[in-house]
């Protein structure tokens, strides 16, 4: 092969590993919700998309008020409410969204959720207090 062709080569290879993707951090919404609330919930996505924070709060709201059992929105909410510094409340709609999807990975991976069972807040270092080793609270 060529010089010139290593270098083209070497070029797509570079070129394509440096694209960027965000990451989706929002849920789509389910099959089995009304259009009108997943117009909303796709509405909310859009707007955290375009990191519009207090618009896709409002959305995300909206479609709460429209749907208060769609799991999603509450999670999109949380993920929303955690980014604009609020994670108090972000905690009761991480809690909401689990309490209404008990198998959805993704809401039961939620940061609240995630910090109780060790997550990445957890000490590796720290004893567990049922090591037998361990001599103190």
């Amino acid at each position: 092969m060529s010089v010139p062709g290593i270098l083209l080569v070497l070029f797509t290879l570079i070129a394509g590993c440096s694209k960027t993707t965000q990451a989706m951090n929002t849920l789509q919404p389910p099959p089995d919700v009304t259009p009108a609330v997943a117009a909303e919930l796709q509405k909310g996505n859009a707007l955290f998309a375009s990191r519009d924070w207090s618009g896709a709060e409002q959305a995300y709201r909206h479609t709460i008020v429209l749907d208060p059992s769609v799991a999603e929105a509450h999670y999109n909410l949380g993920v929303t409410l955690d980014r604009m510094g609020n994670p108090a409340e972000a905690r009761k709609h991480y809690m909401e969204a689990a309490n209404l999807a008990p198998g959805n990975k993704v809401i039961w991976d939620s940061p609240p959720l995630r910090s109780q069972q060790g997550g990445l807040q957890h000490d590796i270092s720290k004893k567990s207090y049922q090591d037998p080793t361990y001599k103190g609270f």
